[in-house]
């Protein structure tokens, strides 16, 4: 398909079987196999656990990350918290993905800076010293052009063929993808995207493809060398 296609998984653990336990080191696994495998960007999206639970997790897939990068010096895998900026900073990740109706990228960017400065002399913190990267979820073109504008990395445009959470929820399409994509960032496409459909959300002009399931449900390391075909 495209050499240069990004790939963005996006985290599920409950979709993994057994107990929290279980599905929690299930979860680390897939995100150290992503990782191994060339995924740009991982974001965890565990949007039900307590603050102190997610934090915990997020720094377990930090020092996860962190380690095979050690390991592995083209590793570029990075890592995004779903909408905490403050737990994203906690725990040294590479950035956040926010939610349409959330702050704005630019404010995270401000935040960002305001605790690199607070925290100039302490090495622990290093890393938070980067611009964060942020992703944004995009639902129209307008709602894309609006976050490019605002500071964002890259977007992510859905559902393109369909959301699983919400199943009655109309697809966007090929079209509507096609004109989002027309801005000066990045645009991943999600939604219902599978090995047999991912072309064409590339040929309409994506930048790569986000998904869950695709990578949650599949050997990783396949799935990226499929996408990555030339």
């Amino acid at each position: 398909m495209a050499e240069s296609c990004s790939l963005y998984y996006i985290t599920e653990r409950f979709a993994f079987p057994g107990d929290e336990p279980s599905r929690r080191r299930r979860l680390l696994e897939k995100i150290a196999e992503a990782a191994r495998a060339g995924v740009d960007y991982i974001q965890l999206r565990e949007k039900d656990l307590t603050t102190r639970d997610l934090e915990s997790l997020a720094r377990e897939a930090v020092c996860l990350i962190s380690r095979l990068r050690t390991e592995n010096r083209e590793l570029r895998t990075a890592l995004l918290i779903n909408s905490r900026s403050d737990v994203a900073l906690a725990v040294n990740a590479d950035g956040v993905h926010l939610r349409g109706d959330d702050i704005w990228p630019q404010e995270v960017r401000q935040v960002w800076e305001n605790s690199s400065l607070c925290s100039r002399g302490r090495p622990a913190r290093a890393s938070s010293r980067h611009a964060p990267l942020i992703g944004v979820s995009c639902h129209s073109p307008s709602e894309v052009a609006r976050a490019t504008a605002n500071g964002a990395t890259f977007a992510v445009f859905a559902p393109v063929f369909e959301k699983k959470d919400t199943p009655d929820t109309p697809p966007t399409g090929l079209a509507l993808l096609g004109q989002a994509c027309r801005v000066s960032i990045p645009v991943l496409a999600l939604g219902g995207v599978t090995l047999a459909n991912a072309q064409s959300c590339l040929a309409a002009g994506a930048a790569g493809i986000a998904a869950i399931r695709l990578f949650q449900e599949n050997d990783v390391a396949e799935v990226v060398r499929q996408l990555r075909s030339p």
